[in-house]
This record gives C-alpha cells, structure tokens and sequence, in this order.
C-alpha cells in the first residue's frame, strides 16, 4: 500500500482520472479508497508516508525547457559570463549587468496606509485606483553595487539609449572596456543601439544563454527593490512613484555594494552540461 502511494504521488491526478490540478493527502485516502486499495486509511497516514520519502506533490516550481541545445557553444557562453563575474578586473575595465523591470503601478489608495501600531500591522487599503504604469531600466555595476536608473513610460531603444548615456557619463576615459550583460531582445538589438555601439566603441554587450536570466545579477538587485519599495504600492500618481523610485535608487547608491559570486556558482551548470556532451558523443 505504501508503494502504491508513492506511485500516484509521481503521477499526475489526471492520469487516474481525476480533475486535480495536484495531489493533497485527503484526496490520495480518497483515491486509494475507491480503487479498492484499502477500507479506510487516514490523512496522517498518507502524510507520514510521503514525509518518509521526501514526497510533497501540493508543491510546484516554475521551469523552463531549454530552446537552446546545453551544448559546447552553451558551456562558452557561460564560461564568459563567469569570467567576467569572479576574475579580478584591470582597471581599465567595468562590468554592467542591465535589464528592465516593467509595468510597476502605482495603484493609488481610497484611504492613505497606516503605519505598524503596537498588536497591528501595517494596514493598506484594499480598494485603489489604476492611473497607468512606468518602466525602470536599470543598470547594476558588478564590481562597486552601483545603480544607474532611467525611468520611462515606454521601452524602447530611445530610452535605453538614455540608460547607457548615464553610464558613458560617469565613467572616465581611463575606462575603456564596458562590458554590458544583458539579454538578447530587440530592443538591445536595433538599428539605433547599433549606432550607438559604433559610436562608443568601448562599450561591449555580452549575452547570456536564453533562459538563463538568473545570470544577470540585476535580477538580485530587482528583487530586493520589490521586497523593500514596492512591496507595498500605494503611491498617489505616477509622477509620485518616479520621485520615489529615484530615491530608492539614491540611498541605495549611498552603500552600494556588489554581489559576492564565485565559480562554484556556475559550476553544477557546467559539469551538467559537460556530462551531456559526454553522453552525445558516446
């Protein structure tokens, strides 16, 4: 019977016929029930069998199938990206990691928040209002933490355009190799942002795998912008959450620092993909 459990764990509630999106422990009693399995076997039962064999099947996690082969030119491109991360840098070189964090709300409120008072939490209204959306492009220098931020109504190439002009201005001459990662989409592909790398022939994009967003380390600063500010959105206007975005961005930048990374951090993806190398060439 326990082996039995198992097995429908592994397997999708379809399969047995039933409209479940996922197993729970009451529904697996009822589905060994009525397949005759047993008489009668209780929900605790069916917990400290699936506990027993590290079995949660009420859980779920996003993936992504490659659409891209986890070939050699995959190993490169994640050797690069590395190589960037964890060397020490001459001084002549800067690394940027880039990409954009979109249609953030304000989603203006009936009734203005309430802060924390001692046995309550913080209260937010739960009526608001929509009053559109704005787009933050950012730019996260590996090295010092630092953030560079445009703020814009649109996403286009014009405006990360202005991103990297930001850059370009703050940085010396003596800077003259900017590595900048970010993704492949047209926006950072066009005709314009061609133009542009000709003109500033320092600056140099370097692309990550498709479906490997977790590389770009912007993505770590981004979560920790929502879980600080925007956590809870209640700003009166778009104007108002541009103000405070910026701001953010300020005292952030006042003890900016980087994100520790080492080779171990790209090492397991490595040795997967050598090993399916191996296999194929078997």
């Amino acid at each position: 019977m326990a082996l039995h459990t198992v097995k429908i764990a592994c397997e999708r509630p379809d399969t047995y016929g039933r409209s479940l999106s996922h197993w729970d422990c009451q529904e697996m009693a009822r589905q060994l029930v009525a397949e005759g399995r047993v008489s009668s076997i209780s929900v605790e039962t069916i917990r400290r069998i699936l506990r027993s064999h590290r079995l949660k099947p009420w859980r779920k996690r996003m993936w992504l199938s490659p659409k891209v082969p986890r070939d050699q030119a995959f190993t490169e491109a994640v050797r690069q990206i590395c190589d960037l991360y964890t060397r020490p840098l001459e001084a002549h070189e800067r690394v940027f990691c880039v990409d954009e964090h979109t249609s953030i709300q304000p989603r203006p409120r009936r009734v203005p928040t309430r802060a924390s008072q001692p046995g309550h939490p913080t209260q937010v209204e739960h009526e608001y209002s929509r009053c559109g959306a704005l787009n933050l492009l950012a730019a996260l220098d590996t090295r010092s933490g630092q953030v560079f931020g445009e703020i814009a109504a649109r996403k286009r190439q014009v405006e990360f355009i202005a991103l990297l002009e930001q850059i370009e201005a703050a940085l010396p001459e003596t800077v003259s190799r900017v590595y900048i990662v970010l993704d492949n989409v047209r926006m950072h592909t066009g005709k314009q942002i061609k133009a542009w790398l000709l003109a500033h022939p320092r600056f140099v994009f370097v692309h990550p795998p498709v479906h490997c967003s977790w590389m770009n380390q912007i993505e770590q600063w981004f979560s920790i912008l929502v879980r600080k500010r925007l956590k809870i959105a209640d700003f009166r206007s778009k104007e108002h959450l541009a103000v405070r975005l910026r701001a953010f961005i300020q005292e952030w930048n006042e003890r900016a620092h980087g994100f520790h990374w080492t080779v171990k951090s790209f090492q397991k993806i490595l040795d997967k993909c050598e090993q399916r190398v191996l296999a194929k060439a078997a």
